[in-house]
């Protein structure tokens, strides 16, 4: 287990402990949230405690082609149930993703301090902010870092106060991200709803080999 400094590196992910949980402390500038995305390293923990930074063992990825499209999803896509923008409430989306309940999860991990530094990053374009709306109401959506030299994109949350709100605005982005040139979405650690959109688990190691080498 590493403490950080404000000095600006990570240790190799290989010192990662069973769960993943890589170090602890730094700030969450966004030279340091960059440096770790580009490494396969994401910041999560609670209100009261200092970043942690994780790289879990084995990693949920899903190429963009092989998101699962269910014969229900297809029929809410053909009748246009909703309507999809991308970087239009990026704020909305974060703060929903802050207060939507967590099986198993008390409280959130997405803190006031987290939400200025991800705005940061929105605001240097690092960010794909993906709305659901229904009429005029955010129905859904979801969030991530875009590493588009690398063609990866980084999910971080997602949120839907309407069913299949979070689904369709994933299976959207997905064509999107497709069509620029994107080859892999990070989904970070399992959940049956991921696995549910056709996310599968890797090696950590694979993870990082395509990571590296997907540099365009």
């Amino acid at each position: 287990m590493h403490l950080l400094s404000n000095e600006l590196w990570f240790p190799s992910q290989d010192k990662a402990d069973k769960d993943g949980l890589l170090a602890i402390g730094g700030d969450l500038s966004m030279e340091r949230l960059l440096l770790a995305y580009n490494n396969g390293i994401f910041p999560w923990f609670n209100k009261e405690e200092p970043p942690l930074w994780w790289s879990p063992d084995p990693r949920m990825v899903i190429a963009p082609e092989n998101v699962y499209v269910s014969k229900s999803m297809r029929k809410l896509i053909r009748n246009e149930t909703f309507r999809v923008t991308y970087n239009q409430d990026f704020l909305g989306v974060i703060s929903a993703c802050r207060s939507a309940p967590r099986k198993d999860q008390y409280g959130t991990w997405i803190t006031q301090e987290l939400i200025g530094a991800y705005l940061e990053l929105f605001e240097a374009g690092h960010i794909i902010s993906v709305e659901v709306w229904k009429g005029n109401t955010l129905a859904g959506g979801l969030y991530g870092i875009n590493l588009k030299e690398k063609g990866v994109f980084c999910g971080e949350s997602m949120f839907a106060h309407e069913s299949n709100a979070s689904k369709y605005g994933f299976i959207m982005l997905s064509r999107k991200l497709q069509n620029e040139g994107c080859r892999l979405i990070d989904c970070q650690i399992y959940t049956d709803h991921l696995a549910s959109l056709g996310a599968t688990e890797i090696p950590r190691t694979n993870f990082l080999a395509y990571l590296n080498n997907s540099s365009r």
